[in-house]
């Protein structure tokens, strides 16, 4: 399978962190998105890098909060698409793994099981990595058929999808879907304050909207081929980055899409 499995690491063991690291770095379809040993840092992470599989140590003994903590707080953030949480744990109690499960835990390794290692755990993720992707493009259909827009609607969210694809933006980001909506509702209600429509679409901050598809800019310029995406983006770019800002790429495509419409 050509796709690769990104990963997030939330592990309070130093030398745990050390063992998946050095083996994700001899994978070349597993990517490590980030280590924490902070709860609240993690889910930060899961909004900024969306990892199809988070490896979550349940009690964080070094390091901050918890793993139901993270659990309860991803729970809150209504991501398009969920990571697939692997736990791992010292923890034997039966009550402690009903209730992690009722939280969203996909699968609790123990790490009291015979021949367990932290390698085991990016093992088993390996193993199953065709069934994440399935789940998380399921998740992804679905989100997008609750709502069934109007035939001139629908065909306008058709070619605003296709340029974004055009140039590299992920259908895995959470802010595909909000450039979508932004670039559709700025074509027909340009006085509208973008952000703020979209975090009470979403029932989301301001900040998160924002930040979500800003990266989702950035990330599609820096693993895009530049020479491929100048002929596909001609607008100027002001940002020293060498990126658009979040209002010049939604202005690029707006006036690019009324004057087709």
């Amino acid at each position: 399978m050509n796709q690769t499995l990104s990963i997030l690491l939330v592990e309070g063991d130093p030398k745990a962190c050390k063992e998946i690291c050095n083996y994700i770095n001899t994978l070349d379809n597993v990517q490590l998105n980030g280590i924490t040993n902070d709860s609240t840092q993690a889910i930060s992470l899961v909004q900024d890098t969306l990892p199809e599989a988070v490896i979550l140590e349940l009690e964080l003994h070094h390091g901050s909060g918890n793993g139901f903590l993270f659990l309860s707080a991803l729970k809150q953030l209504k991501l398009a698409k969920s990571p697939y949480i692997l736990i791992t744990t010292n923890n034997s109690s039966d009550i402690t793994y009903e209730y992690a499960r009722c939280l969203g835990a996909d699968f609790i390794m123990s790490k009291h099981q015979s021949g367990y290692s932290p390698r085991q755990a990016v093992e088993f993720l390996q193993m199953i990595h065709e069934n994440i992707f399935w789940r998380t493009s399921v998740d992804s259909v679905s989100i997008q058929l609750q709502e069934s827009p109007e035939p001139n609607e629908k065909e306008m969210i058709i070619k605003i999808q296709r340029e974004l694809n055009s140039v590299g933006i992920s259908t895995k980001d959470l802010g595909y879907q909000y450039l979508t909506d932004a670039i559709l509702s700025a074509i027909d209600n340009p006085e509208n304050n973008l952000v703020s429509f979209l975090s009470k679409k979403y029932s989301k901050s301001d900040t998160s909207i924002e930040r979500a598809m800003q990266n989702a800019i950035s990330r599609a310029w820096r693993t895009s081929d530049v020479n491929y995406q100048l002929t596909k983006y001609t607008a100027k770019i002001s940002s020293e980055k060498g990126v658009p800002t979040l209002m010049e790429f939604v202005s690029y495509y707006v006036n690019k899409l009324r004057v087709e419409k």
